[in-house]
This record gives structure tokens, sequence and C-alpha cells, in this order.
């Protein structure tokens, strides 16, 4: 965070300061950073009271100011506060004013800063990981843990940025139409990643035209001249270009839709733990080859559009290259590989519980089956899958169809868990296994299980009888398979 005094914060965000009881008014008391969690809050902290579902931040007011708290930005004054309060409206909002204001402080110290703004419906995380990792080598940087992608995620992470910092990769989702222009407003890129559209949150959108039309505020909400990088091989994304304010950078896969001033990847393999290689080839010419140390052939588009934005700001191709195959490891639960040693039953785990949605459903099963396929002994390909979220009004037959996908790649046992607690996501998951059966599997290798114990006991079971096994965890959050992941690979 940028150093900066309570009155300072109190302009930013158009809240009344209020002296701590029994204390004096310290406006010029200078705060160093910013939390929402309390736990968190240390010497020149700022805490931002939240009003969540379960947790009132107002109640975890008191005793900050012992703890070297200098302010509190609340929506109602706390009695007996022994931290300055700064009483605003909406803290939400006013959280977002603070990292507004915080970005542009950073950009007045006139030191090289660049902000990048990612998007997509999928992708955005492990890309997110992916870019850090590539401008950490070459200047201080500043990106998101997990998912932090929203209203609050997205300014907290943002109030991380400080004098030091040279880049800031910024993950900007969305649930509806305005979100992402509301991130971009709080924190306008300077370049800005489109990775796909895709069905995700369709439910809330409405159609894949305005889940487009979300995806594109962040192209809108560019600096002046700022660069647009475009997946060419993405139709939805590709007429973004239109709208860009600036240059266009592409990058893709397919030479049918890659032109020649793309970033593209050639050659594409994948080994026996569905771990991609390809050449990286630039519009100039010049090659390298990339061996990506995470698993999922998806991955490959992922890592070309990191690799887009840092050649853009200056990093050689071989090192990009060296930087890319050195990642092991990415946000948890996505496509996270373990081996799992459950009483007795032996198992590889391949961990993609952190959400789910058509496109990357299909994505982790694409992996599940290629999993193993040039070794010498096939191994047991089980797909645990719990229900998707957010589908609209054709949610049973788009968990049919991911269940005939199962069946059409050869997986051999498919686990779909629902719920003994929320009757739709147990009807969602039934349909998923109706899919899965009515495309021809067998009675016998198709599960619908109602939590997630039962889906583990059948796993212990069938790992059991199958000494080389894998196993694909993949669902909605709700659908409680990270936990499961948790308990399995508690190290990961």
């Amino acid at each position: 965070m940028m150093p900066m005094t309570i009155a300072l914060i109190a302009e930013a965000t158009g809240g009344r300061i209020v002296p701590p009881t029994g204390g004096a008014q310290v406006p010029q008391a200078v705060a160093t950073h910013t939390v929402s969690d309390s736990r968190l809050v240390g010497p020149g902290g700022v805490f931002v009271a939240i009003k969540g579902e379960r947790v009132d931040g107002h109640d975890f007011v008191a005793g900050l100011g012992a703890r070297g708290a200098v302010a509190a930005i609340v929506d109602h004054e706390v009695a007996g506060s022994d931290v300055t309060q700064i009483v605003v409206a909406d803290t939400v909002a006013a959280l977002g004013d603070l990292a507004r204001r915080d970005i542009e402080l950073r950009r007045e110290s006139g030191e090289p800063f660049t902000l990048i703004g990612l998007t997509g419906s999928v992708g955005k995380t492990t890309t997110k990981d992916l870019l850090k990792a590539l401008l950490s080598t070459m200047g201080p940087t500043v990106a998101p843990v997990g998912s932090f992608n929203n209203d609050i995620g997205l300014p907290l992470t943002a109030l991380k940025v400080g004098e030091g910092t040279r880049y800031f990769v910024a993950e900007m989702g969305a649930n509806h139409v305005g979100e992402i222009a509301g991130l971009t407003s709080i924190a306008p890129p300077d370049i800005a990643i489109v990775l796909k559209v895709g069905v995700a949150h369709l439910g809330e959108f409405g159609s894949v035209e305005r889940i487009a039309q979300a995806k594109s505020e962040i192209v809108r909400g560019l600096r002046p001249e700022g660069v647009a990088v475009l997946n060419a091989d993405d139709a939805h994304v590709a007429a973004m270009a239109s709208i860009a304010p600036g240059e266009v950078l592409w990058f893709g896969a397919d030479p049918a839709h890659a032109g020649e001033d793309a970033l593209t990847a050639r050659n594409i393999v994948t080994d026996d733990a569905d771990r991609a290689s390809f050449d990286l080839v630039a519009a100039d010419g010049s090659t390298a080859h990339v061996a990506l140390g995470i698993p999922g052939a998806h991955n490959v588009m992922n890592a070309l559009a990191a690799a887009t934005v840092a050649r853009r700001l200056g990093m050689a191709l071989d090192d990009i290259a060296r930087v890319l195959g050195e990642q092991r490891r990415i946000s948890p639960h996505r496509m996270a590989v373990s081996t799992v040693d459950d009483a007795g039953a032996r198992f590889t785990l391949i961990d993609d519980s952190f959400n789910a949605n058509p496109d990357s459903m299909k994505a982790g099963l694409d992996g599940l089956a290629r999993w193993g396929s040039g070794a010498a002994t096939a191994p047991y390909r089980i797909a645990v899958l719990g229900a998707m979220l957010e589908l609209g009004g054709d949610e049973d037959g788009l968990h049919r169809a991911i269940g005939a996908y199962a069946a059409g790649l050869g997986v051999d046992h498919v686990i779909a868990v629902g719920s003994t607690s929320d009757p739709r996501l147990d009807e969602l998951a039934g349909a998923l296994a109706q899919g899965a059966l009515q495309s021809g599997m067998d009675g016998a290798d198709v599960d619908h299980v109602h939590d997630t114990a039962a889906a583990e006991s059948i796993v212990g079971r069938l790992a059991s009888e199958h000494p080389v096994a894998v196993v694909l965890l993949k669902g909605s959050h709700a659908s409680g398979l990270s936990a499961l992941a948790s308990r399995w690979a508690p190290g990961e």
C-alpha cells in the first residue's frame, strides 16, 4: 500500500473521521496496509469492516488500536472503539475507492508501473499464476491469492501495490454485466487479456452474447492507448479488437485463426502426465521450446496469453520458455496432481475441484483421458464429478452432456456427487449420471451418490481393485469436492 494519512483515506472514501473513545484525533497518522480480516491487522493497518452472510466485521473493531491499527472503515460508529473510525455509507464501495486512490498514487510517483488486467470464462487464475511467475523475474509483482477477482478481492489485492511495485496482475471476474467495468474503474489496465468466452454463469447472464459483452468491458476499460491481448481462436474474443483503444496483440494455437502477428504454439504434444510441450513461435519467426510443468493441454492457451504479455514487456522468448517450464504448482485445486494412499488404496489424484463449468469440466475430463495414455499398463480412470451451477434453463441437458462426454472419452467409472441437503444439486448430479448411462456406460460403472463420503468409499474400493488408478475431482464449490481433495492430499 502507498503510505496514506487518515485524512487522505477519509478524503478518498468520502468518510467522516471519528476519533477513538477517550483519545485524540490523529488525521496525520500514516497507514501502510489494509485488510478485511481483523486477525491480519498490525501496526499501521487499516481494517475495513465488511458485513458478510455469517460474520459482521464491525464486531471485531474493538481492540484494534491496541494492536497498532490506525483506522477502521465502518458504516456506523462502533461504541467504545480504541481506534479512529472512518464512517462511510458502504464499506465495500469505500474499499474500492481506497484501492483506486492507491493505484493513482502509485502512478503519480512517476516510477515505472504496469497494470495488467485479465478475464475469461476459464483459465483466469492459472494465467494469473503463470504471468506472475514470468513478471516476477523482471521486477516486484503483485497478484491476487487464489481467485481474488471480485469487488472485494480485487481492491484488497490492489492495496498491496506499494512504492516498489513494478507490475500488478489484476484478475477480473463477473457474474453480471457491469461488474468488470466497475473493477476497471478501480484498476484501469495498461494491458488487458481476454482468454475465452464460455458458458460459465450462463444462468446469470442469459446468453453467450451477454457473457461476451461482460468480458469486453475489460477492453473498454483500458487506459488511453492501452494494449488488448486477445485469443485469436475464440470468435467472441477476436471481435473485441474493434473496440480496443490502441494496439492489439494476438495469441492462438489454431493456424486458421492466428495471423502472422500472433504468438502461437506449434507441434503440441502431451506426456503421460498430460503435461504439454510445444514450440512457442513469435511473429518475427523466433522460436523457443516450452515444456509445461503443470498438467492440462488446455494450459497451452493460458501459457500463450501470459507469454504474449511478458514478451510485450521485454522478456526474451527463451527466458519465457524456461520460466513457464519451471512452474510446478499453481493456485490450489487446479489440476493439482498428487499420489494418495488412503487406507491402503493407492491412486493418482488430479484435483481440479476449485469450481466447474462445461468448458472446464470437459478440459478436466480430457486430461483424465490422456493420463497415462503411453504407459505399458493403462490406468483405471475414475471421474468424480459434482454439479455445475448458474447454467440457466438447460442445466439438466448440460449435465447430461457432460456425462455423455465422459462416456465418449472412455472413462472407466463415473461417480456423480449430489447432495443430501440441496435437492437441486442432487438432481443435477443425477442428470450427469444419466447422460453417462444413456451414452453406453454400463450401470456397474456409473454411480450417483449423495455425499462425498459415499464417493470416497467407492474410490477406495475401485483403487483397491485396480492397482494403477487415476482419479479426477471436478465440480462446483458447492459440491464439496475440494474438501474431499484436502482430506486426501492435505499437504497439496
